[in-house]
């Protein structure tokens, strides 16, 4: 059976490339590495008209999610209707980023959601028959099924059923690139299908290629392992060798991250929302090009730059992957050797979109995973600014709002450079400086302390006189206490 090949609607942002005018280098009409990753993204196309029809496939087909027309469903059981309508507008958003077409949402009223078919019987059947009126080949449910719930509301609705957490994880492996972020999105999609691995007739449950008896010679006596109980110690096999390869590369993070601290380097970290505009405020703080996409989770792999606040200190800036409401647990345990940047940064730059219809919704989504990776930590919770971004696409209303509900709140544009000089004014009082000044009277003989001071601190003045240099400077603490007895 074919693959279905996928398309995003996707809409970039108007980012400005990087520019470098030395010869051979960048221009201003050269792509950026982002601009060039989000044209091999919009490269792919989805080709229409492929059933997904239920029927007896192997079961490696059956784990390649094939996408095309869908039917959303929802269970409405607490919040208002605009928070359900909210949800599976979401979903319908996460649906479209996966490359599907979506025809039809359902929502329903319930307490809690059906312990059998998640929408129960009658609601199924009359799913059914909207696939059957639409033309739909797969359904997708606004929240995480289990195994049982799966297989009896596919065996109603007779085509493939997908839930949330399944289709979150389709989208992080298409959108990784790096070689731990791929690792991290196998691992998370093998411990969610580990306990959901089945197949249809009877060929999940043949036992040693009939050989199974008294005549099967020795070794092969007994009932024989069947089908799924060989996928199932393949996939755990492939589960141990996945996390020992991300400790590995965990050990080269933290390498990273050790050096920036010994370097008194400040790391800002960007957490937010799913297409709040994180990558887009990290091009412009730092002026690197890395993608910017119209779509939710179109960044996973962690990005880090290096910037300078206006008085001239540097800083590291990490753009995390983003979050949404009910992330996937498996992701979380996938992602945590990356998002322990949150954890040991020195500020979170919390982006909120200012668009949304309820940014409150997800700043509430994005503090409950911040506090779950920090529920590790031993080191206290860094500060947090909050930044209300795309305030040029915002409602004046919802942003006169927002200022009363949250203040001390940055609001900025990363689309037309609005209120960034605020936001990095807030960021230089954030971020402590550690340096001591000094004025200094430095001999000649001892141009190795003039070295350091030039290789760790910053030099504000200096003048040559008969003595020696007189030096005026901003120096780390330890090498203050070096230079007490050159004191001016």
């Amino acid at each position: 059976m074919m693959n279905t090949q996928r398309t995003r609607r996707a809409t970039t942002d108007d980012s400005t490339p990087t520019a470098y005018d030395a010869p051979g280098g960048w221009t201003a009409e050269d792509p950026s590495v982002g601009e060039m990753q989000l044209e091999d993204r919009s490269a792919l196309r989805r080709v229409a008209g492929l059933s997904t029809e239920l029927e007896d496939i192997t079961e490696v087909e059956y784990r390649q999610l094939r996408l095309e027309r869908v039917v959303l469903v929802g269970v409405w059981t607490g919040g208002t209707a605009a928070q359900a309508e909210a949800s599976l507008a979401e979903l319908a958003a996460l649906a479209e980023t996966a490359g599907s077409e979506v025809l039809e949402g359902l929502v329903q009223r319930r307490d809690r959601p059906d312990a059998s078919t998640y929408i129960g019987s009658g609601k199924a059947d009359e799913l059914r028959e909207i696939v059957l009126s639409t033309g739909a080949d797969t359904v997708i449910c606004d929240g995480e099924l289990t195994p049982a719930q799966l297989t009896a509301l596919e065996k109603v609705v007779k085509v493939k059923v997908i839930d949330r957490t399944a289709l979150i994880l389709d989208i992080f492996a298409q959108h990784a690139t790096s070689r731990e972020g791929k690792a991290q999105v196998s691992l998370a999609q093998m411990e969610y299908m580990l306990p959901r691995l089945r197949g249809w007739g009877e060929s999940m449950s043949r036992q040693a290629g009939g050989r199974a008896g008294s005549n099967g010679g020795v070794g092969l006596r007994g009932p024989g392992e069947t089908k799924i109980e060989t996928d199932r110690r393949r996939i755990r096999e492939r589960m141990a060798k996945l996390r020992r390869e991300i400790k590995a590369m965990k050990a080269a993070r933290d390498t990273k991250r050790t050096r920036r601290l010994r370097n008194k380097i400040p790391s800002v970290a960007i957490v937010g929302y799913t297409n709040a505009g994180k990558s887009s405020l990290l091009n412009k703080l730092t002026g690197s090009g890395v993608l910017v996409q119209n779509a939710l989770f179109a960044t996973l792999d962690p990005t880090t730059r290096r910037s300078a606040l206006p008085d001239g200190r540097e800083y590291v800036l990490t753009d995390t992957v983003g979050f949404v409401r009910h992330l996937p647990t498996q992701l979380v345990e996938a992602f945590r050797s990356t998002l322990e940047e949150v954890a040991d940064a020195d500020v979170l730059l919390h982006v909120v979109d200012g668009s949304d219809p309820m940014p409150t919704e997800q700043i509430k989504a994005v503090r409950e995973v911040v506090t779950e990776v920090l529920r590790d930590s031993d080191a206290p919770p860094p500060p947090e600014l909050i930044i209300v971004n795309k305030i040029d696409a915002a409602d004046p209303v919802t942003l006169t709002q927002l200022r009363s509900a949250i203040p001390g709140a940055v609001f900025v544009s990363a689309h037309t450079g609005e209120g960034v000089e605020e936001l990095q004014t807030q960021l230089a009082g954030l971020l402590e400086d550690p340096d001591v000044e000094v004025k200094l009277l430095l001999p000649y003989t001892r141009g190795d302390l003039l070295a350091r001071i030039h290789s760790d601190g910053q030099i504000l003045s200096s003048e040559h006189e008969v003595d020696g240099t007189r030096v005026h400077a901003k120096v780390p603490a330890a090498l203050a206490s070096a230079l007490v007895d050159f004191a001016a």
